[in-house]
């Protein structure tokens, strides 16, 4: 007797920050499992964000979510001004009158980051803006979005982050990206309280060394021969594709029992494991469990035991 295959025919979902990496990724496995993906961010063919980036937009996000076998539906948006993400949430209730998954994958504030620098040296100003980009916009965006997610019961909210509740205990090397990524995991706590009662799940979950288009051209490497930027940064030998944590993520939301998961801070270890997905190669990396042993300064760890 055959397990029944996960199925998110007739979903809906808004995966706010899907232009690239993670959230790309999510949205095209959401796809992949029949879901209609609502795919927002700010650039698009006409125009780019201030990453800067041109290559990655939501138009081919949302073309990849439809060959994927879903509906892609590209919607730029800027998730920190209040009335488009209103009219965003308006125009999703019109056309498919319900929401089931909001995934929360706002971020691009890499370039703001100075890595070492405390906090009084670094610009206020870039400061504040990662807290906008990587709080205040997941903030505006499950307000707007919940009152139309929670019509149905059964919701889920996935906040996007980088690291779980238990490896942010240590200091992640900058005052305000520390704020700006532990923020979400508190997040996903506190509307797993307000959910529950509305039969609703609120997770946090973090990828691990994310094989992003940028970290990929920040290495001068394609996914093709990414191995080759190991030389250079040994512990890109645990890298990961945004595969990865796109299919766990999908699988969670095709999960009837998903409610066991409601409050939790997850990896995509985590999901790999409950659901038996694997990454782009057929590996199953547990990437946090090898940085720690690494940043602990222990000698002799292979990234291969950690695949």
């Amino acid at each position: 007797m055959h397990a029944e295959q996960p199925n998110l025919t007739g979903r809906i979902a808004l995966v706010a920050g899907a232009t690239r990496g993670a959230g790309r990724a999510i949205a095209v496995e959401l796809g992949a499992l029949g879901a209609t993906v609502y795919v927002t961010g700010r650039t698009t063919r006409t125009q780019r964000s201030e990453v800067g980036r041109a290559t990655e937009t939501i138009e081919e996000t949302a073309e990849l979510v439809t060959a994927a076998g879903g509906e892609g539906v590209a919607v730029p948006t800027d998730h920190l001004e209040v009335e488009r993400v209103r009219a965003l949430v308006e125009r999703v209730d019109r056309e498919r009158g319900r929401l089931d998954v909001l995934v929360n994958d706002i971020w691009g504030g890499e370039h703001l980051v100075e890595f070492g620098k405390k906090m009084w040296e670094t610009e206020l100003a870039h400061g504040l803006r990662m807290l906008e980009l990587g709080v205040r916009s997941h903030i505006i965006t499950s307000s707007c979005a919940l009152p139309l997610l929670v019509r149905h019961e059964g919701g889920l909210v996935v906040e996007i982050t980088d690291g779980t509740a238990e490896t942010n205990k240590a200091f992640r090397e900058n005052f305000y990206y520390d704020l700006a990524k532990n923020a979400p995991i508190r997040m996903a706590a506190n509307l797993a309280h307000d959910l529950a009662g509305v039969g609703g799940t609120a997770v946090s979950v973090t990828p691990g060394f994310l094989r992003s288009e940028q970290m990929l051209d920040h290495f001068g490497v394609t996914e093709a021969n990414w191995r080759d930027a190991i030389a250079q940064e040994p512990s890109f030998a645990i890298a990961e594709s945004p595969a990865y944590v796109g299919r766990g993520i999908a699988r969670l939301a095709a999960d009837p029992g998903r409610g066991r998961w409601n409050g939790r801070s997850l990896s995509s270890r985590d999901l790999a494991v409950a659901y038996g997905v694997r990454d782009a190669d057929g590996s199953q990396p547990d990437a946090w469990g090898y940085l720690s042993r690494v940043t602990a300064g222990e000698e002799g760890v292979l990234a291969d035991d950690y695949r």
